[in-house]
């Protein structure tokens, strides 16, 4: 496995970390998906480990709190060989509800510090100034290593700035979604902020399964109403498809490994987040960090993936 710096904190995150979101099931009636046994999911957390994937990427809010939990038996016991991030909620941002919430995942994830604490989404209602201050002070008493922001804009993480050392942001960032590459990548690069990506394969999209033998979402799947998974969507992305498997067949890799390649090889990247229940998926997408693609793969795959995202423009 590869490792990499987490911002300038000493910190060594895996290429490829554990996204946990599905462990304890959707806290939102409106999106579902299936939870499995606890056991299977406890034994894909060793196996991550048993491959040489050390970060795991939990949140409060992911099935109301089971989620940490589960991720907190699984580790148990091996805690030190771990990179623990979570999150707190938008609605704990103020300095004694970002403390409260803290103190909760410190409980379920059966822990006494937190290697990476994320603020999930921004608030307007709650002064920035306020939750960067606690976040700092919760670094200083040792309950924190590194703070992080996710989901936050180019003006946002300006503001956060002012008030907090930020270690690493939290995008979504893929080959259909790159937003960040004009602004925040940039900011990233220069105040040494390191970037771990969320739906690092587009929900499954970047792995071919839905553009091969007419794949189909069941009518409960909640990628359903998704734009991108559209059937005049999916005609555009086939070409980005078609490029992926090609250079795939060369290395004799799956799609995904080259997908998550060449999001690993963009500036100031430092892990993609992978969330599958699925340990033959997992096991295969976390291959990506033994793949080198050439500079001119490289290339073409950005090309390809600019005509797509231009023709998907406001999807």
């Amino acid at each position: 496995m590869e490792y990499r710096e987490l911002g300038q904190t000493g910190i060594q995150v895996s290429m490829i970390t554990h996204g946990c979101m599905e462990l304890g099931g959707s806290a939102n009636p409106n999106v579902y998906w299936d939870v499995r046994d606890e056991r299977l999911n406890i034994d894909l957390l060793h196996t991550a480990l048993d491959n040489g994937v050390t970060t795991f990427d939990t949140a409060e809010s992911y099935g109301n709190g089971r989620s940490e939990e589960i991720v907190g038996k699984a580790l148990k016991g091996i805690r030190q060989d771990c990179v623990i991030a979570t999150k707190v909620a938008k609605t704990h941002l103020h300095a004694d509800d970002v403390a409260a919430a803290l103190e909760g995942s410190l409980r379920r994830l059966q822990t006494d510090y937190i290697d990476l604490y994320y603020i999930h989404w921004p608030n307007p209602d709650i002064p920035l100034e306020e939750t960067m201050t606690a976040l700092e002070a919760l670094r200083r008493s040792g309950k924190i290593r590194a703070i992080g922001v996710s989901n936050f804009s180019a003006e946002l993480l300006r503001q956060a700035m002012q008030y907090a050392t930020i270690d690493a942001y939290q995008p979504e960032y893929n080959l259909l979604s790159r937003g960040i590459e004009d602004e925040i990548m940039p900011m990233c690069i220069e105040h040494h902020i390191s970037i771990l990506s969320y739906n690092s394969l587009a929900k499954g999209l970047l792995s071919g399964a839905f553009h091969k033998n007419g794949a189909v979402l069941q009518p409960e799947d909640f990628r359903m109403g998704k734009p991108l998974f559209q059937k005049e969507n999916l005609l555009i992305e086939r070409e980005l498809i078609l490029c992926l498997k090609e250079i795939a067949e060369a290395h004799g890799v799956s799609a995904s490994q080259v997908a998550i390649r060449w999001t690993m090889e963009q500036p100031a990247m430092a892990s993609a987040i992978i969330g599958t229940q699925n340990k033959k998926h997992f096991l295969d997408n976390i291959q990506a960090h033994a793949l080198t693609l050439s500079s001119e793969e490289l290339s073409a795959i950005r090309s390809v993936s600019d005509k797509v995202t231009a023709a998907l423009q406001g999807v």
